[in-house]
């Protein structure tokens, strides 16, 4: 294997809006940049995405190819690899950083942007995977439209679960609260009367698994038998931020319920300098238009750091 050494001004890890949006903006800046693509997408599940103006309804595929057309105008590279690790050269990274490939290449970068998101952990019952991003979804806001007034379910796999089975009552009237890992014992008074009001009903016990008929989803199975009828299943994935760079990096992270993330600033810059983070590597919650906003932002901030870093090294010399 042939290793390669190239230097670009930028390198962004992470291909999907964040990681675009970024590039978008350098490669308009005239930076010399390199995006590193894995191709995988935390929405790849998922036949259309919504919420995002003038772009609702439109196939997750699709918008990152439009995407990377865009970036191709302005000069901007594209590979796809996974970035395995990263150094900072010089103190603290004030010399930049250098970047391994699993394809064996390193590249070496004044700012690096990670944007490689998370993955969602879902639920081991039996039928969830398969219907994932179909008939079993996580975000009404993403998914609620499509399904609406449907019978809908929703797993509970902690008590937080309780506010997903409020919020999607704004979608369906028909909402049933399997506790499956969470005891009745675990919900206290204002969740009872709140679900009470919402006209949620709760069924205790472990979900066994989910009726498919005709490749839809019809009910969903208790361990003691009983098939409840229902047509669209929420879950609550568990989160795993894809944090390995900023650790190896030395970045200080941020313990969650939903993982840990960076500490950013208000533009995405971590406490390693030139370290940055945009989209779901930077939180749990940056639905598609956000990620690619928290991109934005960093990129034009990322010009900025270094055309004044330049015009203060001239001025030096």
């Amino acid at each position: 294997m042939v290793t390669l050494t190239d230097t670009y001004e930028v390198v962004v890890v992470g291909g999907g809006a964040a990681g675009l949006s970024a590039a978008l903006v350098l490669g308009r800046a005239r930076r010399r940049t390199l995006v590193v693509d894995a191709g995988e997408p935390r929405n790849a599940p998922a036949a259309h995405m919504q919420g995002f103006l003038s772009r609702d309804g439109m196939a997750p595929a699709e918008f990152l190819a439009v995407g990377r057309e865009e970036i191709a105008r302005y000069g901007v590279e594209l590979v796809r690899d996974r970035a395995v690790g990263a150094t900072k050269d010089g103190a603290d990274g004030a010399d930049g950083f250098t970047v391994t490939l699993a394809g064996g290449r390193t590249v070496r970068a004044r700012q690096l942007v990670v944007a490689t998101g998370l993955k969602d952990e879902l639920p081991p019952v039996p039928g969830v995977a398969e219907r994932f991003g179909r008939d079993v979804l996580h975000c009404p806001y993403c998914h609620g439209w499509e399904v609406r007034d449907q019978a809908f379910g929703v797993l509970a796999t902690t008590p937080m679960s309780v506010h997903q089975a409020l919020m999607v009552t704004q979608w369906s009237k028909d909402v049933t609260l399997f506790l499956h890992e969470v005891e009745e014992t675990e919900l206290t008074d204002d969740d009872l009367r709140r679900l009470t009001a919402a006209g949620v009903r709760v069924v205790p016990g472990e979900v066994a698994g989910l009726r498919i008929e005709d490749d839809r989803l019809t009910g969903v199975r208790l361990a003691e038998g009983t098939v409840h009828d229902r047509e669209a299943l929420f879950v609550a994935p568990r989160p795993v931020p894809r944090n390995d760079l900023f650790r190896e990096l030395g970045a200080a992270l941020t313990e969650t319920p939903f993982g840990a993330y960076p500490v950013i600033d208000e533009r995405g810059l971590t406490t390693v300098p030139g370290l940055w983070a945009a989209g779901n590597a930077s939180g749990f919650a940056e639905q598609v238009v956000n990620a690619a906003s928290r991109g934005y932002r960093a990129g034009a901030a990322i010009n900025g750091e270094l055309l004044f870093a330049d015009l203060d090294a001239a001025a030096r010399a």
